[in-house]
């Protein structure tokens, strides 16, 4: 398959594109919508009636221009960005994510239509509020893009905010991730650390920002990898960090290790409402964005966009580290309903004890999770019903349940500690050598019957 050529590399190009070949999957809202909680509210309501459509509405008062959500809360839509069915999404993301491939430098792209150096006034970007419990609006869309000093390496990743002042906004680093390492960096020399804000781009290079990779290792290569080609990107003005050519918004300045202000509380992936922050502040310089843009955001909450753009780069890491060690591995799901705390990992289990070791793995290499439930290869990872049973019918808690304290966690769990320490704990819900019972079946005569007694009833 043929990359993403360099003039689509956008998302109004993939727009464009995704509703000419989905018409059906892209919910276009002309209403007047109010900025105020009214666009969560109207996803929300599709999701109750088991709809996930990527979302566009174009007349949001006071904005002057439009704004799309909901874009990942499709899994199906997932895999279409990578050209393969829903099965095939964890194998073509880790295909495509290996390889690759540094941006390409380019002169000027459509960001660059518009720039704004001076009387920045942060409060006229078109925001939203998602949540009536939220401090306020909030870009959810907020990837922050910084350079190590000293080998260039980049960072992407994505880290809420809201404004806090005209040229400053409030922003949390609370994963503790790169970004913050590229901060106690700046904050150990005595400097600032540069830094640039993308607001929408290309949905592979959204992707690409929730990418989980070693330090030094840059997201932006991973961005080429997924779209098949370089990266467009293009320089700030003031600090050159290389950035997304076809974003809607780019916001350059700068986060001064020693600053604070209040941020919080926002609607997090948990359900709850999260006042836990670094309280970290970027100050604002530029303002880039294109002529005519899009406001693409990110349903917060525990939306299924939410949950999706985070771990779908996730579990496709798992499957591939997983089926490399442990061949007997036949699926891995982080559900729903467990946030980011829960996955389920299904095997055909050649000896007792593999599905516990399993188990270590999953939480050994996710710092996220808190519960693995281990379940036989005929046991649907993607049903919560299917697994709970498992749970119930093969698992004994004095045998089968493991439990390791005193470890670091995310500190948006609301039931850990300040700083994110957990326990973990796995259940072994296999049936195992020793398991007496057959399934209840009826044949498959009796079953091609009913279907001729219901044909077309």
């Amino acid at each position: 398959m043929g990359g993403v050529p360099a003039d689509q590399q956008d998302f109004q190009s993939f727009l464009a594109q995704y509703r000419a070949e989905h018409a059906d999957d892209v919910l276009v809202v002309g209403d007047e919508v109010s900025p105020e909680q009214e666009i969560s509210a109207v996803v929300d309501a599709l999701e109750h009636q088991g709809r996930r459509p990527l979302c566009v509405f174009e007349n949001v008062c006071g904005l002057g221009v439009p704004v799309a959500t909901n874009v990942f809360a499709s899994r199906e839509r997932i895999a279409r960005f990578f050209g393969v069915p829903q099965v095939g999404l964890h194998a073509a993301y880790q295909a495509r994510a290996s390889r690759m491939c540094a941006p390409q430098i380019v002169e000027s792209g459509p960001v660059c239509d518009v720039v704004q150096t001076e009387a920045i006034e942060l409060h006229r970007l078109p925001l939203i509020k998602h949540f009536e419990t939220d401090r306020g609006p909030y870009i959810t869309n907020a990837v922050i893009v910084a350079q190590h000093p000293d080998t260039g390496a980049g960072n992407m990743s994505y880290h809420r905010s809201m404004v806090h002042s005209p040229t400053e906004l409030a922003t949390s680093l609370h994963s503790r991730g790169d970004l913050w390492r590229l901060l106690q960096i700046a904050a150990e020399r005595g400097q600032m650390l540069p830094v640039a804000m993308v607001i929408g781009a290309h949905p592979l290079v959204q992707m690409a920002a929730s990418a989980r990779l070693p330090f030094g290792v840059d997201e932006r290569h991973v961005a080429g990898g997924l779209l098949g080609a370089p990266l467009q990107a293009v320089r700030t003005p003031r600090h050159g960090i290389a950035v997304p050519a076809g974003s809607e918004y780019v916001l350059e300045g700068y986060i001064d290790p020693a600053a604070r202000a209040d941020e919080g509380p926002f609607g997090e992936f948990t359900g709850y409402s999260s006042n836990r922050s670094t309280n970290n502040v970027f100050t604002v310089q530029t303002v880039m964005h294109r002529r005519a843009p899009m406001w693409v955001d990110v349903m917060g909450g525990r939306s299924p966009e939410h949950l999706n753009l985070g771990r779908v780069p996730r579990e496709s890491e798992m499957v591939e580290k997983l089926k490399a060690r442990f061949p007997s591995v036949t699926a891995v799901h982080y559900p729903s309903s467990g946030t980011h705390f829960h996955a389920y990992v299904a095997l055909k289990q050649l000896r007792d004890g593999e599905a516990r070791q399993v188990m270590l793995g999953l939480l050994g290499w996710d710092p996220y999770l808190k519960t693995v439930v281990a379940v036989d290869a005929d046991v649907d990872v993607t049903s919560d019903e299917q697994v709970l049973w498992a749970l119930a019918t093969h698992c004994q808690p004095h045998r089968d349940l493991m439990v390791i304290g005193g470890l670091p966690g995310s500190a948006l769990d609301p039931s850990a500690s300040g700083v994110g320490t957990t326990s973990r704990m796995g259940l072994d819900a296999t049936r195992g050598s020793g398991f007496e019972g057959a399934l209840a079946q009826i044949g498959d005569a009796a079953l091609a019957r009913a279907r001729t007694l219901l044909a077309g009833r």
